[in-house]
């Protein structure tokens, strides 16, 4: 009984899993033009009274969750396809092609992936080493990325840490000189990326290993 039990448990983990993926959703910790773009229609709704400023704060959760439950949506204060044209009049999915819908699906994707298990030189989701998560999301939303970190560093546009935007590419010196350990950044000061301890996770870059071993960052999209 206990291992049907745990099955059916592995079971809905992974469809939730999917559904995350496969679409694109805003929620607490994004950023961007497209989270302005609901902060002024909340704020146009009389749901929010702060600053425009692009960031899904908390404050931005409760007043999605009051539009949600107001609108008999699911009131769980996430921004997915139909609260999006229940508050912005148009669907989502018109994002799935411009610059910022393709960094929510990249992103989208590799949070879809968390606890992947590391391995090196492993570039899909039966094991990711750093550079083989960042390559295999961008190769999977038609942007082809070198394999290695090193080489993934010269590509794109040089962007300073503090214009960092969701989607970024980050880069670390960790076990030899120059870049050799990167991520995706997600906005709030956090990144993506599988670590050689834990597999594929979601790290600060204010944390004092990372502060340190932080090289720089590129922007692809």
């Amino acid at each position: 009984m206990l291992k049907k039990i745990a099955a059916l448990c592995v079971v809905a983990s992974l469809i939730s899993t999917l559904s995350y993926a496969s679409g694109i959703q805003f929620r607490e910790g994004d950023s961007g033009k497209d989270v302005t773009e609901i902060q002024v229609k909340l704020k146009e709704q009389g749901y929010y009274k702060s600053k425009i400023d692009g960031q899904f704060t908390k404050e931005i959760t409760r007043a999605v969750k009051k539009f949600q439950k107001e609108k008999n949506l699911t009131s769980n204060g996430i921004v997915e396809e139909k609260t999006y044209l229940a508050l912005l009049g148009k669907s989502i999915a018109d994002h799935n092609s411009s610059p910022n819908g393709k960094v929510k699906k990249i992103t989208d994707m590799a949070l879809g992936v968390v606890g992947v298990p590391y391995k090196w030189g492993g570039i899909n989701p039966k094991g990711f080493d750093c550079s083989g998560l960042t390559w295999y999301v961008f190769n999977k939303n038609a942007i082809t990325l070198p394999r290695t970190a090193d080489l993934q560093y010269k590509e794109g546009q040089a962007i300073g840490k503090g214009n960092l935007q969701q989607g970024d590419l980050v880069f670390f010196s960790t076990y030899e000189p120059g870049a050799s350990h990167c991520g995706i950044y997600l906005g709030d000061g956090k990144f993506i990326h599988s670590s050689s301890r834990r597999g594929v996770m979601v790290s600060q870059l204010s944390d004092s290993y990372w502060k340190t071993k932080y090289v720089g960052a590129r922007r692809i999209i």
